[in-house]
C-alpha cells in the first residue's frame, strides 16, 4: 500500500515522530523491513513487516520477527497488533499465529491499485 501513496504522503510518514521504520540489512542489501505506528504507545501497531523476495525461504524471517517484537515490547505497551491481508504472502497469517499473535478481527476491504505502479495483480484480486 505504501507504493500507492504519493510522495507527499510518504514524506509525512517518514517525518512523523510516531512512526518507526526499520530495515533488515545484509551488507548493502535490504532483506526486510518493518513499520511501527506508535501513535498510541500503549497499543503498538506493527503496521508493516516483510521480507524482500530474495530473503524469503532462507530461515531469517522468524528471527527478524522475534527481534521486531522484542523491540516493540521494549516500549512497554499493553498490546501489540499486527495486520495482514490476503495480498500478503500466503504464509503470513500462519507465521504470525506461530509467533503468538491471535486473530481478533477480519475486515473485507477493496483497494484501488493505481495502474501507474505497473504492479501485476493476481487474478484472484481482480473484480
Amino acid at each position: 500500500m505504501r507504493q500507492a501513496s504519493t510522495d507527499a504522503i510518504l514524506a509525512g510518514i517518514l517525518h512523523n515522530p510516531a512512526v518507526q521504520i526499520g530495515l533488515l540489512m545484509q551488507d548493502e542489501t535490504p532483506y526486510g523491513f518493518f513499520e511501527f505506528d506508535l501513535t498510541a504507545p500503549q497499543d503498538i501497531n506493527l503496521s508493516y513487516f516483510g521480507l524482500f523476495p530474495e530473503a524469503v525461504g532462507k530461515g531469517i524471517g522468524r528471527a527478524f520477527l522475534d527481534a521486531v517484537v522484542r523491540l516493540a515490547w521494549s516500549y512497554r505497551p499493553t498490546t501489540l497488533r499486527v495486520n495482514t491481508c490476503t495480498a500478503d504472502h500466503p504464509r503470513a497469517l500462519p507465521f504470525y499465529q506461530q509467533a503468538g499473535f491471535v486473530t481478533v478481527k477480519e475486515v473485507e476491504e477493496v483497494w484501488d491499485v493505481p495502474q501507474r505502479l505497473g504492479l501485476s495483480i493476481p487474478e484472484r484480486f481482480l473484480a
